[in-house]
């Protein structure tokens, strides 16, 4: 079974007191703080209140809550503010000013903008740790481009690569490894730069691309071929035809053999020894170049048992091999469960969670599982009274959608168009049933329904109008069920105020 919650240490991570703003959005950034998250640090996470990290509404999700946005952005608060504006722009720099690390993954030139890139930040924070995050980097003919995983996927080289020759037709990996791996890649950039600072330097301006994280990925094991210089190799053949997943008489196995005992247990456990004897095989060199009739061998004499059987057999004789698992079968795996590396918490708001902790494990500073993936907004207040404003300032903010909290205010937008409060529109609920849970008051009702499709409804004159905000409905009544919600549950209907 998966690590319990109750079983996570007390102890602080190994970043517990540094603070970090986190003014990224999508995968690759939010998912590069949540790591400096998980272990200790204080990330605040920034969103404009009307255009918050795409990732709240991208997929699969449960109570208004996207699983891509849970799973990386867990161990944060949340500040919704319009940097757009001055008076959001004075927040974030006041925000700045408390911290240790800045990470933003806007394109070139966006920040400067806003008035908040790094000679801005540094203005009020002299040793602050300046992450910028991009696809391209800032120079070059591509650098003003909006780019995606799968773009750099094509471009890096990757996508050839991971077809298995440059004549063979590209394939995309299916996982967006350039942005996790931009993430881990900027996670570790920070902690060296924070040791660099900590030992007496100052702070820095550290500027990463998600092409040069992919380049400097695959260079470690995949561009033999470009690495000595004049002797470069044009086109990149395949080293093998076939991939190390063999089909057996019921499922699939991964078997890799590379010592020359591996290979002699292997000969013996599929019931043929000649094979030690042929010349194209006697060594890893010679196995290497003769690789396709090796592994062409091995899959015809692995056909005639299971997988469970093979399993057995290539075990006792001292040969890696693993059976091939669904992300299913993978969770409840009795090697997953031993490591505690899936974990399952409750969240305030989107209920029970499977996750992956942080991989690496601290014997000392052992990193915390603090608090689920936050509202847009939840902590806007808490960390504005700690930065010192304050309450009538605080007021003044919300009153003019510089800042929004749940359940406290509306956007600038909304008060310019809409005059009138917002009206609930009855609507028929099922019965109320036992282990029904009843929430009232702030904060009950449902996020900004600008993150879901509205429903169009009818409003007090009778004409059909569309669905508007759900900030002025936060004030509401609202039944949840105690069984499983759908991934996007319906909200109260909300009637558009008629036009003065």
């Amino acid at each position: 079974m998966p690590a319990a919650l109750e079983e996570v240490s007390k102890l602080a991570g190994p970043l517990d007191g540094v603070r970090v703003v986190d003014f990224t959005t999508m995968i690759a950034g939010p998912y590069g703080t949540m790591i400096l998250a998980d272990q200790g640090a204080d990330v605040i996470k920034v969103e404009a209140p009307l255009r918050s990290d795409h990732a709240r509404r991208a997929g699969y999700g449960q109570r208004h809550f996207a699983a891509a946005f849970v799973n990386n952005n867990r161990n944060k608060r949340s500040i919704a503010v319009d940097a757009k504006a001055p008076a959001g722009r004075d927040v974030v720099l006041d925000l700045a000013a408390s911290a240790d690390v800045f990470v933003q993954n806007f394109r070139p030139g966006v920040m400067a903008r806003l008035g908040l890139d790094y000679d801005d930040v540094r203005r009020v924070k002299p040793d602050i740790v300046y992450v910028s995050l991009s696809g391209w980097g800032e120079a070059g003919p591509l650098a003003h481009k909006p780019v995606y995983d799968p773009i750099i996927q094509a471009l890096s080289g990757l996508a050839t690569v991971q077809a298995g020759s440059d004549d063979a037709r590209p394939r995309l990996v299916r996982t967006i490894l350039p942005d996790k791996l931009t993430g881990v890649t900027a996670a570790q950039a920070v902690s060296a730069a924070l040791f660099a600072r900590e030992r007496g330097g100052d702070g820095q301006h550290v500027r990463l691309s998600m092409l040069d994280a992919v380049v400097a990925f695959l260079w470690s094991s995949d561009m033999g071929g470009q690495t000595f210089v004049g002797k470069e190799v044009d086109v990149a053949a395949a080293a093998t035809f076939i991939d190390l997943i063999y089909d057996t008489a019921g499922g699939y196995i991964s078997v890799s053999v590379m010592t020359n005992d591996q290979w002699r247990g292997l000969c013996h456990a599929v019931g043929h020894p000649e094979w030690l004897a042929d010349e194209r095989f006697k060594t890893p060199a010679g196995r290497d170049r003769h690789a396709d009739a090796r592994l062409d061998l091995t899959q015809k004499a692995l056909l005639a048992k299971t997988a469970a059987e093979w399993l057995r057999i290539l075990d006792a004789a001292g040969v890696p091999c693993a059976p091939v698992l669904t992300r299913a079968e993978m969770v409840r795996h009795p090697q997953v469960a031993a490591s505690g590396v899936v974990v399952e918490t409750e969240h305030a708001h989107a209920g029970r969670l499977r996750q992956a902790r942080n991989a690496a494990r601290f014997e000392a500073t052992v990193p915390e599982l603090r608090r689920g993936a936050p509202q847009l907004g939840e902590q806007t207040l808490e960390v504005l009274g700690e930065l010192g404003y304050p309450p009538k300032r605080i007021n003044a903010l919300l009153e003019a959608g510089v800042v929004t909290a749940p359940g406290r205010s509306q956007t600038r937008r909304e008060l310019r168009t809409q005059p009138r409060p917002l009206q609930l529109q009855p609507r028929r609920e099922p019965p109320r049933r036992a282990g029904d849970l009843v929430v009232e008051g702030r904060g009950c009702g449902p996020p900004p329904l600008r993150h879901f499709r509205g429903v169009p409804t009818s409003s007090a004159d009778g004409r059909r109008r569309p669905s508007g905000s759900g900030f002025a409905a936060q004030r509401c009544r609202r039944r949840w069920s105690s069984r499983p919600p759908r991934a996007t549950p319906a909200g109260p209907r909300i009637a558009a105020p008629r036009k003065a």
